[in-house]
């Protein structure tokens, strides 16, 4: 092990890995490495519904989801191997989680305190409050978030599923609002980035945390004050719960303007703001 420090960035629903790619190269410039996991059933080789990528989608809104079967326990145990790893060569870890990511972050945190020395959540869900993402999301505060317009009932598919690659323009719009506001609307190989499947687990599942383990990790909360999926009341109301839970650990908390996806809108300005961090932690 040397004495260096490791990013590991966790994606949110829907996402993966490459969307840190731009981050990675710009903290690599920096002299702070950085690595991006999958969480099961995301990354290249996630199954996708048979009729995705096929002429008119057949099935997609009945066909159910290869990730049906995922658990909280199933994404923990994955983001916990691979945080051990990366212990194995690096001094210190400081983990940033995106978005729904904030879960299984929180959970291998709350697992292994010793495997993080700061957390970082980028408009990210923060279970210290309350437990599910979705108890958020359904919360008044929340109640002007855009949302990605699902295609069939999650309780029948075993997943949340979204449909980017839809011929409907509204649907599209209304998908791209939510992600990615800031972004030209006249450049679409976002599309192409997104899965489909999002497991039920990861927005609707429980990641809870104590104030014993997870809450003595230091963390840091990253508020986008342009976003539409998670309005900034929203991000709010998650870091002031979290710290009446450990009011002897508040977050310390930076904001950035923009929407939803900063690691593909403003990249550069994300990664000066995290490798400060990462160099304070």
């Amino acid at each position: 092990m040397n004495e260096t420090t490791a990013c590991v960035f966790v994606h949110g629903a829907w996402h993966s890995s490459q969307h840190w790619a731009a981050i990675q190269r710009a903290l690599t410039a920096q002299g702070t490495a950085g690595m991006a996991v999958d969480l099961p059933g995301h990354g290249v080789t996630a199954p996708l519904p048979s009729g995705y990528l096929r002429p008119g989608q057949p099935g997609l809104a009945t066909e159910p989801s290869a990730l049906a079967g995922l658990t909280t326990e199933a994404l923990t145990d994955a983001l916990v191997t691979e945080l051990a790893e990366v212990r194995r060569r690096f001094a210190r870890i400081v983990l940033v989680a995106h978005s729904a990511g904030g879960g299984p972050a929180s959970a291998a945190v709350e697992r292994h305190p010793d495997l993080v020395d700061h957390v970082v959540y980028l408009s990210a869900f923060v279970p210290a409050g309350r437990p599910r993402f979705g108890d958020y999301v359904t919360d008044p505060v929340n109640a002007g978030a855009a949302h990605a317009p699902w295609t069939g009932d999650p309780e029948v598919l075993g997943a949340f599923r979204i449909n980017p690659l839809s011929p409907d323009h509204a649907e599209v719009e209304a998908i791209r609002r939510a992600f990615l506001a800031d972004w030209p609307a006249d450049r679409p190989g976002w599309r192409l980035t997104l899965h489909p499947d999002e497991p039920v687990a990861s927005l609707a599942g429980t990641f809870p945390v104590t104030a014993g383990r997870w809450g003595r990790v230091p963390r840091s909360y990253v508020r986008l004050t342009g976003d539409l999926a998670l309005p900034p009341a929203t991000q709010d109301l998650m870091i002031a719960e979290a710290d009446r839970l450990t009011p002897e650990h508040p977050f310390a908390v930076h904001s950035l303007p923009g929407g939803h996806s900063p690691f593909l809108t403003r990249p550069v300005e994300l990664a000066e703001l995290l490798g400060r961090i990462a160099k304070q932690a």
